[in-house]
């Protein structure tokens, strides 16, 4: 039997087990829709409702503001502000939803198999991790049919509506195969790409998550796939999940053969389960409809069949099979990849009996700096000798191997320069100034707390404030500013007012929680980068420690190409005041950068937002949900010539300069200076 063979008699199989649960659960559905037919919007258990309005707010996936005017206008109890929340969420999509649409498809790939000559579609996959792609059983039976097999990205139209050329690579099931039956999965590892990475690396990946609150009864749901093997598709929100089983979902929306193995997303873009089949309408005896009411007949074809629903197998299920699996270590490595969320740890080792750590004091700054990492100069005649690609990075790089950190940077600008069509760099062509140990010791004298104990920390403003009294100002500064241009609500808000915010004490860490609720990063995180901002521009020591430090690996003529990062961005804005008589123009790039702060720029060297005469152009990438970024768009405030450019980064890597480089607009200013 061929594969395609294989594929279509256990796709029938799940299609008469699909019917099946569907006649079982028609009583629920009767009681779903006659809850919306009298206005219950969402007719789901307080419990998941709960549990779906905490994730939606935990994520910042409705904005904050909304959910504010959602809840005052009257009191309500919390069921009410609980669908309240929801229906913000359903009703008004933030700018953000097609752009996050467009990540997520590209990770979606058509799957065709060869077969005499022939390459015919088989199903669609997705990938879950920077290696391994997801698709059902039934696409793929076995290892042995997954080595036959083709996977195509960007198997799409361009936003022209012409054909784009897909990339193709191969399987690789003796690297990782796994599949289970019964939940109609398989999970394979791609082989790297052409240039050698691993493809989510090129295509991004899906963090697939575990845990609760990602989708309730009455919420739409979003499908990606290649329908009969066609380019890709996209069937958006005009559906909704109508019954939750335990291991599976059954929703509306316009599906088609060959949608098999498709992710099925919520609004916010997370995968809540892998869709597998139809589910046809049929008779009391059990009998598949056609759409004529006659009973169906195999030689009918799949498109006379009358399909009332849609059948996917939930996410949660198949991340609770596979933990429960006895893996090798490799194979747990792989699955690891996956991410947190997925609750597939890297080891399952015996809990360990609870001891007080001991807190690790740094060495005296004498000793320290004996072993302090240097910075690293680009090889000579790197882009023509008289250009220079500097990478100027932020803080909490203590202690790191600036060989690899610079590794990091490239990997991420080549994804980018890549996407954008231009020649990738070398990273030994890069000049890479390292000041994150000499940072950590000149700030060492001003610190409040040991910088090992900054992970044990429970209230973030006390944790990292810092001692010195004017550094301490300058951060209560930067920190109040921030939370007021993401307009924290004022002080005694009525409680309903204020659904989602953290119950803090202190002005300041009321203000680090807001903003923290409002952005991807936690409230340390945030924190500990506004505290090196303000230690830096209010501490002479240390700001000319830092100088200092940078000086010592840059060029000393030529042209610039600076690309900085964070508190990278504040120290590269007072290097430009500082360098080489030599150096005649610098081709300026910041990342995550909060020179839109009045509290920090009016700090600066140059005494407030203007522009250095060195830099010639300048282009400022910013992501709405990096906190660090919040005075972005910087264009208000500093003029001539500079601008702006609002990327979408992953919500694990808001801040993430890796994740900042490796957008094809971000890169491609950068390589079109160097390439001159």
């Amino acid at each position: 039997m061929s594969a395609v063979d294989r594929s279509r008699a256990e796709l029938r199989q799940h299609i008469a087990a699909a019917a099946d649960r569907y006649r079982e659960t028609s009583d629920e559905r009767q009681a779903v829709e006659q809850q919306q037919d009298a206005g219950v919007a969402f007719p789901d258990s307080q419990e998941h409702l709960a549990a779906r309005a905490a994730r939606l707010l935990d994520r910042q996936a409705v904005p904050t503001a909304l959910v504010v005017e959602a809840v005052r206008a009257e009191p309500l109890a919390q069921s009410a502000a609980y669908e309240r929340i929801l229906g913000a969420s359903k009703d008004l999509q933030a700018w953000s939803f097609l752009p996050r649409g467009a990540r997520a498809a590209r990770t979606v790939a058509r799957i065709s198999v060869r077969d005499g000559g022939r390459e015919l579609p088989l199903g669609t996959g997705f990938l879950v991790s920077p290696s391994l792609l997801m698709t059902n059983h039934h696409v793929l039976t076995d290892a042995e049919a997954a080595r036959s097999c083709v996977v195509e990205f960007d198997a799409q139209v361009t936003v022209d509506n012409a054909p784009q050329a897909p990339i193709r690579l191969e399987l690789d099931p003796d690297g990782f195969f796994l599949a289970d039956q019964g939940l109609d999965f398989a999970l394979v590892r791609l082989a790297p790409g052409p240039d050698g990475r691993p493809p989510g690396e090129t295509f991004g990946w899906n963090r697939l998550s575990a845990q609760p609150g990602k989708l309730v009864i009455g919420e739409p749901v979003n499908v990606v796939g290649h329908p009969m093997g066609r380019l890709k598709e996209i069937a958006v929100r005009d559906n909704m999940l109508q019954v939750r089983l335990d291991d599976f979902l059954h929703y509306k929306t316009d599906t088609e053969p060959g949608n098999s193995g498709s992710p099925v997303f919520n609004d916010q873009w997370e995968v809540v389960a892998l869709h597998h089949s139809g589910v046809p309408r049929t008779d009391d005896q059990g009998r598949i409809l056609r759409t004529d009411g006659q009973p169906w007949q195999p030689g009918d074809g799949d498109d006379a069949i009358d399909w009332v629903a849609n059948e996917g197998v939930r996410v949660s299920s198949i991340l609770s099979h596979l933990a429960a699996l006895s893996l090798t270590p490799r194979q747990r490595t792989l699955l690891a990849e996956m991410g947190p969320e997925s609750g597939l740890p890297l080891v399952q080792a015996p809990a360990a009996p609870t001891v007080t750590p001991a807190v690790t004091v740094p060495p005296p700054a004498p000793e320290r700096a004996a072993t302090r990492a240097a910075g690293l100069p680009a090889r000579a005649g790197a882009f023509g000798g008289d250009r220079h690609l500097v990478f100027l990075h932020g803080r909490s790089q203590e202690g790191k191997d600036p060989e690899k950190l610079r590794r990091e940077w490239a990997a991420g600008l080549n994804q980018g320069l890549v996407g954008a069509g231009l020649p990738p760099v070398d990273p030994a062509d890069v000049w890479f100034p390292f000041y994150g140990d000499r940072l950590v010791q000149a700030l060492a004298p001003h610190e409040t707390a040991p910088r090992a104990v900054e992970a044990t920390a429970l209230a973030a403003a006390e944790a990292v404030a810092p001692a010195d009294p004017y550094a301490h100002a300058a951060y209560e500064d930067i920190v109040g500013e921030a939370a007021t241009k993401w307009d924290i609500p004022r002080e005694g808000l009525p409680v309903a007012e204020r659904i989602g915010l953290p119950d803090v004490v202190g002005a300041l860490q009321r203000q680090l929680s807001w903003l923290a609720a409002r952005s991807d990063l936690d409230a340390l995180t945030i924190s500990l980068v506004f505290h090196d901002v303000a230690a830096y521009l209010e501490e002479p020591r240390v700001r000319k420690d830092v100088l200092d430090c940078v000086l010592e690996t840059m060029p000393d003529s030529g042209e610039v190409v600076l690309v900085s990062h964070s508190l990278g961005t504040v120290v590269g804005m007072d290097l430009t005041t500082r360098l080489s008589p030599g150096v005649r123009a610098v081709h300026l790039t910041t990342a995550g950068s909060p020179l839109g702060l009045d509290s920090v720029y009016s700090r600066l060297l140059i005494g407030g937002p203007k522009r250095p005469d060195k830099v010639v152009d300048w282009l400022n990438a910013w992501c709405p949900t990096d906190a660090v970024a919040i005075g972005c768009p910087l264009a208000d405030d500093w003029a001539d010539g500079l601008m702006d450019l609002a990327v979408l980064n992953a919500r694990d890597r808001a801040h993430s300069i890796v994740e900042y480089l490796s957008h094809a607009e971000v890169a491609s200013g950068i390589g079109k200076h160097l390439l001159g």
